[in-house]
Formats: structure tokens, C-alpha cells, sequence
């Protein structure tokens, strides 16, 4: 970990912030990048780039379809040490460059089809060429929302958008 990193760590930035209050159908993630907003939202949208930070870092991440396009559609896999997979999809609703997507989020793996969540992704601008991004994320129940909290999604975002630092960081120079 660079030093840099550490001290903002400290201060309290790039910390990912997970808010799902009790009885809603919806949760927000906070996350403050050291980057301008177009490497960000790049970052979220460029079909090279999504694989070197997209979830968990104990899993290899292939994009299989990334159509960065109002209309257009996304599929991640997951894949594990033993080559087991995870899928995850969605279609594009909204794409605003470089200020917001909007995009359903559905994970394969789940046995009942129809666990989508509609997510509004922000990208503002922050003081010191900074990123705030927000995503809001709305599932179809309550009990949707808690099972997606409790699946331990935060550790696997964190860890995510920790190696998305990273790679800002060096978009940089």
C-alpha cells in the first residue's frame, strides 16, 4: 500500500460506505476517488479496464459483453482459484458521460430469476481533481436488499474499488 494511500485512508477518504437503513428496498454506496471523473467513469465503462478492478480480488473477472450505450448491455463473470463461475448482467438504461449510468444488476447465480436492482451511479466533481461516485441502488423487496447486503458484497466492493485506486492513480501520471 503507497504512502499516499495510507494517509488518505487515515483522514477518513476512499473509504467505501455502504447505507442500507432498515425496511427499505434500496442502499447507497459513497466511494471518493483521487482522480478526475472522466478516468472514473472511464474506469466503469471501458471493457479493458473493468476486469483489473471488478470484484473480489481472490477472483479473476472476465467482461464478456460491455455495451457502454443508453440500450446497450454488460456480463461480468467471476471466476474462482477452482474455476468456479459467477455471472452477473445488466442493460443499460442511461449512460451520460462522465456524469451518470443508470443499469439493472442482476447475479446469475441466484435459483429465482427477477432479483434485479435498478442503480443510478454519480459521478461529481470534488474539489483537488477529485471523484465522489454515489450508486443508489433499488431492489424489488426488502428482503432482496438484505440479501444482497448480506452476501458480503461490501468487502468484495471495497476491496474493488481499493485496486481501482490504484490504477487511477497511475491513469495519472
Amino acid at each position: 500500500m503507497s504512502l499516499e494511500r495510507k494517509r488518505r485512508e487515515m483522514a477518513g477518504q476512499n473509504k467505501t460506505n455502504v447505507a442500507a437503513e432498515p425496511g427499505k428496498q434500496e442502499m447507497t454506496i459513497t466511494r471518493e476517488f483521487d482522480a478526475p471523473r472522466e478516468l472514473v467513469f472511464k474506469a466503469f465503462t471501458d471493457p479493458g479496464l473493468v476486469p483489473q478492478w471488478w470484484g473480489p480480488g481472490r477472483l479473476s473477472t472476465l467482461v464478456d459483453k460491455l455495451d457502454a450505450r443508453s440500450g446497450g448491455q454488460w456480463r461480468f463473470i467471476n471466476q474462482d482459484p477452482d474455476g468456479n463461475e459467477y455471472g452477473f448482467h445488466g442493460v443499460y438504461h442511461e449512460i451520460l458521460a462522465p456524469e451518470r449510468i443508470i443499469d439493472t444488476f442482476e447475479f446469475e447465480g441466484l435459483p429465482e430469476k427477477g432479483h434485479v436492482s435498478l442503480d443510478t451511479a454519480l459521478f461529481d466533481v470534488l474539489p483537488g481533481n477529485r471523484t465522489r461516485l454515489t450508486i443508489q441502488s433499488v431492489f424489488r423487496s426488502v428482503a432482496d436488499r438484505d440479501g444482497m447486503v448480506m452476501s458480503g458484497m461490501e468487502s468484495g466492493l471495497s476491496e474493488g474499488f481499493e485496486r481501482l485506486d490504484e490504477i487511477l492513480a497511475k491513469q495519472k501520471k
